[in-house]
């Protein structure tokens, strides 16, 4: 039974629990037994689990049941045998009666959500390390960087530099520091993300990063020459879900450039700026069953789609129209730190140089839809080009782009800054050609056995985007023939074999794969998005907490009997 212990009860909590007797089942009551991780972890992984139970408990406990009668029998909290008296410990810890209850605010419910959160970490203790609350916090997949904590990371700090012994805090110094963020680490701690067992999911990512890493195949990029400099050992995996959490595993930090994966973000730029009619007045949206390069148009003499170079080149043509390059440049480069959260975006002047220097067939294709009247009116077809090599120029890192992929898997929302970047209409229309035309030619095949919508580049890039769940960047330089990142396809090919990410993996009566979004494979969790105080409040004032009285054998202790609060039904959605 997961429970949490402490030597004596807080007088505030005995109070509340006074006021509002709560219903006593005859009956049995059962927990069930928490599953933090599956496969091998380390073994900072299981102890960064283990402050986490207690809200997983709390979300996962069946309502009690009281036995029918005219009269229910109701029990109140006592003070049990051996315990210090309650005035005392609160002259002990320096708790006025004036302090009692400050920020809750449904007093008489429950206790606030700053007081369970510091229960739920402190595991007994009176102070909590601030190293154990962040290993925790890192464990839920938040990062202490998350630009959604940045004032509870400050006055974290702050107020480490004030305690004696710069480690610890106690129960208010912690509430201080998180009550600026305390729904959205509440929802946290109580699993309310899209992946709940986050630990396990990413024990999964890395053993199929390892997998691939063994590949040995393909070929660096060397029609560019500044890409052929790469080495073909590098290998780097992100991903960022909906809700923000973050892991990376290889060399993410190593900056490459987009290439063609900047094609279906600078397609959603000009959507976002114009509209679908518009875009694709100039645009096809069909698959050209062609190479990418290739001087061709459909039979409207239209590009194919904004996925193959002629695409992309007459899409770069329709943003920021009669602005100068430098101001197109800058403004493509804001709204891709804006989809970013502000991770790193930079530009490769070397790559652009090379760019320029080796890109006749891309001359080649400009002229062609100058001959076809495929620009818009007044168009200059070389300052396009200068810029589409521009663009193709931006760099990134694996983590950056991993939240650019998951702001399209959100909707065009950024996980990590709640800012809307993109519309809906330009998200999805971008991820449907992702989906029909984003692998080069083996889209039809990727699309068939990935099922996600997904865009390549030479660099060795690949973003993936899984729709309301994450996105991921995979980079890898050796392409095979057709341009792909033999590692990134392989790790996109496994992570589908394992989990019920494909489009059609959800049908019924379909064969059942690992699906992250299920807790413990018992109930499907979703992503709530933002939910205010008052929200949480009232739907943990649905459940009392419970009080029970436990025998030394029960709480594993040899000293005195102790008083156990438990968080058995706070949370559970019905």
């Amino acid at each position: 039974m997961l429970q949490f212990r402490f030597s004596t009860v807080p007088k505030e909590l005995f109070k509340v629990t006074l006021k509002r007797p709560l219903p006593c089942p005859r009956q049995k009551t059962w927990l069930p037994t928490l599953r933090c991780f599956s496969g091998t972890a380390s073994v900072h992984t299981r102890a960064a689990c283990a402050p986490l139970k207690l809200f997983h408990a709390a979300a996962n406990r069946p309502a009690l049941r009281a036995a029918p009668s005219a009269a229910p029998f109701r029990s109140y909290c006592v003070k049990t045998e051996g315990a210090v008296e309650l005035d005392e410990q609160l002259k002990k810890d320096g708790v006025s009666s004036e302090a009692v209850g400050d920020k809750r605010r449904n007093p008489g419910i429950l206790p606030s959500l700053e007081d369970l959160l510091f229960y739920t970490v402190a595991e007994g203790q009176e102070k909590i390390p601030a190293h154990k609350f962040l290993t925790a916090l890192k464990a839920t997949g938040l990062r202490t960087g998350d630009p959604r904590l940045k004032e509870c990371m400050e006055t974290l700090k702050e107020t480490l530099k004030k305690t004696s012994d710069g480690v610890t805090l106690d129960r208010q110094q912690f509430k201080k520091c998180v009550q600026s963020n305390i729904v959205l680490l509440t929802q946290a701690f109580r699993k309310k993300f899209v992946i709940p067992d986050f630990q396990s999911f990413t024990s999964h990512i890395d053993e199929l990063y390892e997998n691939a890493k063994k590949l040995t195949g393909g070929q660096v990029a060397d029609y560019i020459p500044q890409l052929a400099k790469f080495s073909p050992d590098l290998w780097a995996v992100s991903l960022c879900t909906v809700d923000g959490q973050r892991h990376t595993v290889g060399d993410t930090k190593v900056p490459f450039c987009l290439q063609s994966c900047v094609k279906p973000l600078k397609y959603a730029v000009a959507v976002h700026n114009h509209s679908t009619e518009y875009v694709h007045s100039f645009i096809g949206k069909e698959p050209s069953g062609l190479r990418f390069n290739k001087l061709f148009l459909n039979e409207d003499d239209k590009p194919h789609n904004p996925m193959v170079n002629a695409g992309a080149i007459v899409c770069t043509s329709l943003i920021k129209q009669g602005a100068s390059n430098a101001e197109k440049f800058d403004y493509v480069v804001n709204f891709l730190k804006r989809m970013a959260g502000n991770e790193y975006v930079g530009f490769s002047n070397a790559t652009f140089q090379s760019e320029r220097e080796s890109g006749d067939r891309n001359f080649a294709i400009g002229y062609y839809l100058k001959e076809k009247k495929c620009f818009p009116e007044g168009t200059d077809m070389t300052s396009v080009l200068d810029f589409y090599f521009q663009l193709c120029s931006i760099e990134v890192t694996s983590e950056s782009a991993s939240v650019m992929a998951a702001t399209l898997a959100n909707g065009g929302i950024c996980p990590i800054t709640g800012e809307r970047v993109l519309s809906p209409e330009a998200v999805r229309n971008t991820l449907s050609l992702m989906h029909s035309c984003g692998m080069y030619d083996f889209s039809g095949q990727f699309a068939f056995h990935v099922g996600l919508p997904a865009k390549s580049g030479v660099a060795g890039g690949i973003l993936l985007v899984v729709p309301n769940v994450m996105g991921i960047m995979c980079w890898s330089p050796p392409l095979d023939k057709l341009g792909n990142s033999v590692r990134g396809i392989q790790f996109c090919t496994d992570l589908v074999e394992l989990f019920n990410f494909h489009n059609y993996d959800n049908l019924r009566h379909f064969a059942k794969k690992h699906d992250p979004r299920r807790e413990g494979g018992d109930q499907r969790q979703h992503s709530y998005g933002p939910m205010d105080y008052e929200s949480l409040q009232q739907e943990l004032a649905l459940k009392a907490p419970l009080w029970k009285k436990v025998s030394p054998t029960e709480s594993h202790q040899d000293s005195s009997t102790t008083v156990v609060y438990r968080m058995d039904n706070v949370g559970k959605r019905n």
